[in-house]
């Protein structure tokens, strides 16, 4: 079956990416390595990291492309990766997934949308930023430790309520 994506240069993408086994709590867990490999992707496959929220088992993030380049999968792919060699190999691993040396970590693909307008984006990063309050983690947005929104605190664009 063939997956197709928006690919449009410079353009701003929400991302969700989850692990295989959605119950684990590896991210959350390994939230140094999660960082470490964004950082990493970011130093060879330069993009902009808009909004982020990690929770234990999937992110969503909001990146912009530089102005001449399409390919947000690169980037996915490049953090997904690096997490994955990085980690011990403790996980269960089904045939499939033997029989082409994968991981037994990540779902193989991730959901995307195009960011379409000002308002569209405003929605996205309130979508990111509420979601652990959405699941029961906390209270407040502010309360959760694996988000971008205390960057957006500090620097005034938003406040802590």
């Amino acid at each position: 079956m063939l997956h197709r994506r928006a690919n449009v240069a410079g353009a701003t993408y929400f991302i969700t990416v989850n692990l295989l086994e959605r119950r684990k709590a590896l991210l959350t867990d390994h939230i140094d390595l999660l960082r470490d490999s964004i950082r990493w992707t970011k130093e060879r496959h330069p993009f902009n990291l808009d909004a982020m929220v990690v929770l234990p088992d999937y992110f969503h993030l909001l990146m912009t492309l530089p102005a001449d380049d399409a390919n947000c999968s690169c980037r996915i792919g490049a953090i997904k990766s690096r997490f994955s060699r990085c980690l011990p190999k403790t996980e269960r691993i089904g045939e499939s997934r033997r029989d082409k040396r994968e991981r037994g970590i990540w779902q193989r693909r991730f959901w995307e949308h195009l960011i379409r307008g000002d308002r569209n984006y405003a929605n996205h990063v309130d979508y990111i930023y509420i979601n652990p309050v959405k699941h029961g983690f906390i209270k407040r947005a502010i309360d959760w430790p694996h988000s971008s929104i205390h960057r957006f605190v500090a620097n005034g664009t938003l406040t802590a309520e």
